[in-house]
């Protein structure tokens, strides 16, 4: 009894003044203050379109199958997937490090001790058995078991397990995330290739047009009404337009391999909508509540996790200043002599308990500590940037959708008056009551709205795609 007592009062010491030299550095630990607020600007609206599909919400036939497509080729986000792996395995990894280790081997050696030293004078005076010495040099062949147990009192172990399950929740958010860039991405560079391909419809039928109007003042020069300088200029703004061509069919074979790249393929033609650019209406877009987005972004879900996941690290690193407790054990056979292994005489077995905890030289605990309090604070930054990031590219895009249409409308009455002025201003060119460089400039304005037109067309599909992305839709 007296024995135990004394064991007992040693270990409450011990684990006394592990505790008083264990004081922890300053807590450095952050809340949000960031608050969404309650609704868009002059939007009340709870619906929102990222509730629906990619496939209902994109109806090409063409753009649907690509999106398809690059969503089981895509390198990049196969390259998520495999993350994805790796996090899970983390997890494993992380749970078997608070079981029980049991370890099976066996082993053989053999030692000789200096005749002259302590150890070699008993085995030289020693017989293991009745006139038989110890044999010199000593074989030794062992074979048994080893466990070795680290309790996990502090949960150190349990938190590092619970931030490698939200690392890994994490990455497979940031693959949801991947995915919405994914789709947007594709649809961006489809509807940017169509634009550019009624481009060139545009040109070619101006290119006519001017065809037309370089033989009219040929005609005319004929007859004495225009000079050379005329013709030459016909000559050289119908060159300027046949040229422009080559330029717009780069852009279309770039915008072709762009997305087959998202595709995950080898260049190729990019089957797309013939239809006219122009009669594509933007689909009509629900933004919802802004607390949605906490739902819908897939990067907002992301930073969140590993805003979780930091925590747990750094009631991980606090644990660090605790005690550690470790029980280790071993049972098996050991013998000089192959023959006797398996003998119940030789068999052998231990059983111990280390308490460890730091006492001086702390530097490296704490600034391990340290770091995984500022691991913690950045990773909450990172999260209310994401929050504002995702409002403002909201707010940014309801605009931007309200200001287009005000533009298309306008433009779309700018192409149809000057549409209608190049067969006036031709007209009056014959007659003699406009001059050349009226013609001319008139069917260079008509030109240039005709591209504007197609170009702010794009405009509103792209921020219809933009809009879709921002609310966090595509993933689903």
């Amino acid at each position: 009894m007296a024995k135990n007592s004394i064991f007992k009062y040693i270990l409450f010491t011990i684990f006394t003044i592990h505790c008083i030299g264990c004081k922890l550095p300053n807590n450095l630990h952050k809340s949000t203050s960031i608050k969404i607020p309650e609704a868009y600007r002059r939007s009340l609206d709870s619906i929102n379109s990222t509730h629906v599909g990619f496939k209902n919400f994109f109806t090409d036939p063409y753009l649907q199958t690509l999106i398809d497509s690059a969503l089981a080729n895509n390198q990049e986000l196969n390259i998520i997937l495999q993350e994805i792996n790796i996090a899970k395995n983390e997890i494993r990894a992380r749970k078997g490090d608070y079981l029980p280790f049991l370890n099976i081997g066996g082993g053989a050696g053999v030692e000789r001790e200096g005749r002259y030293t302590r150890l070699g004078s008993i085995d030289a005076n020693t017989d293991i058995e009745p006139n038989k010495p110890i044999p010199d040099p000593l074989p030794n062949y062992t074979m048994g078991i080893n466990a070795s147990w680290e309790l996990d009192v502090w949960r150190k172990l349990r938190n590092l397990k619970k931030a490698a399950m939200l690392r890994y929740l994490a990455t497979s958010e940031g693959k949801n995330f991947t995915i919405t860039n994914i789709v947007a991405d594709i649809a961006h560079s489809y509807y940017e290739l169509i634009a550019l391909d009624n481009q060139v419809e545009i040109l070619k039928n101006n290119i006519e047009i001017q065809k037309n109007a370089l033989e009219i003042v040929k005609q005319l020069k004929t007859g004495a009404k225009v000079t050379e300088l005329a013709v030459r200029r016909f000559e050289a703004e119908l060159a300027k337009n046949q040229s422009r061509q080559f330029s717009i069919l780069q852009n279309i074979i770039e915008t072709e391999n762009r997305i087959n790249f998202l595709v995950g393929r080898f260049p190729q033609t990019v089957q797309r909508n013939s239809k006219s650019f122009i009669d594509i209406i933007p689909n009509a877009i629900q933004v919802g509540l802004p607390s949605q987005l906490l739902q819908n972004r897939m990067d907002i879900r992301k930073a969140e996790q590993q805003v979780a996941a930091a925590r747990l690290d750094v009631k991980a690193a606090k644990a660090n200043f605790y005690p550690s407790l470790r029980i280790t054990g071993g049972i098996g056979y050991q013998a000089f002599n192959p023959q006797f292994l398996l003998n119940p005489k030789s068999l052998m077995y231990s059983i111990g308990g280390d308490l460890i905890a730091p006492l001086i030289n702390r530097n490296a605990i704490k600034a391990y500590y340290y770091s995984a309090n500022a691991r913690q604070i950045q990773s909450l930054y990172n999260y209310e940037q994401t929050i504002l990031r995702a409002y403002i590219e909201v707010a940014n895009q309801m605009a931007n959708i309200e200001n287009l249409n005000n533009s298309y409308n306008l433009k779309s009455t700018q192409v149809q008056a000057l549409t209608r002025s190049i067969d006036i201003s031709i007209g009056l060119f014959q007659s003699a009551r406009a001059d050349y460089m009226e013609v001319m400039l008139t069917q260079r304005d008509a030109l240039e709205s005709k591209f504007d037109l197609i170009e702010t067309k794009k405009q509103q599909m792209h921020a219809m795609v933009d809009m879709y992305q921002a609310l966090g839709g595509g993933w689903k």
